[in-house]
């Protein structure tokens, strides 16, 4: 496939074409991809089909998604993908995330957004702009999930609105089900996320949870009745408001037809007042902690280390994987001065790191709550809009983790991307620097050069032979003038470009 890219200019036209490599990474989409009807024109229930189905149990399979990303406050946001700040989903920011080292993207969705309400029917635009999500997921060889968030909250774990919710939810599922059926294991879904009664945060009464596994059982039953790939597929459910506690007391592993494909989700944001609350002062984690009056006495490495091993007891060594589907540490960057913010950055980084090691090193898999926004009280690592990443350390540090964690080198497992690529500069608008990211996956002669748009070469950052791998160029253009750029990356036969603001 073939993209073109024009640049109008007065004096010279540079002709810039695109080619995305075809590659092994997109051989679990073939399955699908011709022949896709929309939902309502297939078959309820289909005869079972192993086909892009590995014999794989759940644990086995889990450790192949380490480490996971989630893709937050996007396609979940209520009133449309772009209603809570974040740009709409691009092949790029996929891309950069798996060029990072992630090998995995847990993708939350509102289809609620687009639904009729009568009938629970989800927009047919919906059903495929989540598809384009998940295709540039897994064109990466990445695995994705799929799940129903929040949503507006309507699944309340009540007597009063258990046949109301069960109706939904299997009426939802079905259409999602049929839609991604003849996706291959690459695709998971998972069946809510953190169910509770609104505002009772506290042990849950037998009703709540009784009716709350109630809904994971309807989910299994759903999507196991439509058959095809999803009769073996991978699912995951989840304890009690994902907590941890209420998931080791309260959980009822649900019924399935088949064996070895259930997964268990929690999440993990402890303590809440370091991790996710910006009306507070604790601002330091763990044993080295040097201020009593800024760290918690509680939720230290310790229990951290405890907290995981209670689901790798109850789960994992009985043989069902574990999804920690949310963690993560907001910056705070308004702290009163440069030193209190750095002291404060190397707290989060060092919590998600110790956090990420723990959580593989007793068999979970981790998901990082990225949820778009990079600056203060804020969890994202990248920026959204051009794939940068604007927190490296921390994201070097969550692979990092994960490599030790597992014993697995995922620096290795990454270090040769699939395809080339440019992945846009960081920062962007500049002054008077900014950073060029672009990936190779075989050792090719590399010419990055500087345009004006008047298709005028202002400089040559590179023009030479580079080994396959991630690569980053700097541009200092203190003695260019003001304006817009347009960077052109050519390997071989491939020519991507960015456009790079200069603003003094």
């Amino acid at each position: 496939m073939k993209k073109m890219f024009f640049i109008p200019i007065f004096s010279l036209m540079i002709v810039l074409l695109a080619t995305i490599n075809s590659d092994a990474a997109n051989n679990h989409l073939l399955h699908h991809a011709l022949l896709h009807k929309s939902s309502a024109a297939l078959a309820d229930s289909i005869a079972p089909d192993t086909t892009g189905m590995r014999n794989l149990t759940s644990v086995e399979f889990s450790k192949k998604m380490i480490p996971g990303w989630n893709l937050g406050n996007s396609l979940e946001a209520i009133g449309g993908e772009t209603a809570w700040g974040n740009p709409l989903v691009s092949q790029k920011l996929i891309d950069s995330v798996k060029a990072a080292g992630f090998n995995s993207v847990r993708i939350p969705v509102a289809w609620s957004n687009n639904m009729d309400m009568a009938t629970f029917t989800i927009d047919q635009e919906l059903l495929n702009r989540v598809e384009d999500v998940v295709n540039y997921v897994l064109t990466n060889d990445m695995y994705a999930i799929i799940n129903i968030h929040w949503d507006g909250g309507w699944m309340q774990p009540t007597y009063a609105q258990q046949e109301y919710v069960n109706n939904r939810l299997e009426i939802i599922w079905r259409q999602i089900a049929i839609h991604f059926r003849d996706y291959d294991d690459h695709l998971l879904f998972a069946g809510t996320n953190e169910v509770m009664v609104d505002g009772d945060y506290g042990t849950p009464k037998k009703e709540y949870y009784t009716v709350q596994n109630s809904f994971n059982q309807v989910f299994v039953n759903t999507v196991r009745s439509t058959g095809g790939c999803n009769y073996y597929r991978h699912l995951v459910v989840q304890g009690f408001n994902t907590n941890i506690n209420n998931t080791i007391s309260f959980f009822t592993i649900p019924q399935d037809v088949i064996s070895n494909r259930l997964m268990v989700e929690v999440h993990y944001y402890d303590p809440y007042n370091f991790t996710i609350n910006f009306n507070t002062n604790i601002t330091q984690w763990g044993k080295n902690a040097t201020d009593p009056s800024k760290t918690e006495t509680w939720a230290n490495e310790a229990w951290a280390d405890g907290q995981f091993n209670k689901m790798k007891t109850k789960f994992v060594d009985k043989g069902y994987a574990v999804i920690l589907g949310e963690y993560g540490a907001m910056a705070r960057t308004m702290l009163g001065s440069d030193e209190l913010n750095a002291e404060h950055a190397e707290y989060r980084r060092y919590y998600i790191e110790y956090i990420t090691r723990s959580i593989c090193q007793h068999g979970l898999v981790p998901y990082y709550w990225d949820n778009g926004a990079t600056g203060n009280n804020s969890l994202g690592l990248f920026n959204r809009a051009t794939g940068a990443q604007v927190y490296p350390a921390i994201v070097q540090s969550i692979i990092d983790a994960a490599r030790e964690g597992t014993g697995i080198d995922r620096r290795q497992q990454n270090t040769v991307p699939a395809k080339t690529f440019l992945l846009r500069n960081y920062p962007n608008p500049f002054n008077p620097a900014t950073s060029i990211t672009f990936t190779l996956p075989a050792r090719a002669r590399v010419a990055l050069k500087i345009y004006d748009l008047l298709g005028k070469e202002v400089a040559t950052l590179l023009d030479k032979e580079l080994p396959a791998g991630n690569h980053t160029q700097t541009w200092n253009a203190s003695d260019a003038p003001t304006g817009e750029y347009i960077c052109r990356l050519q390997v071989n036969s491939v020519i991507d470009t960015c456009k790079l603001v200069l603003v003094r």
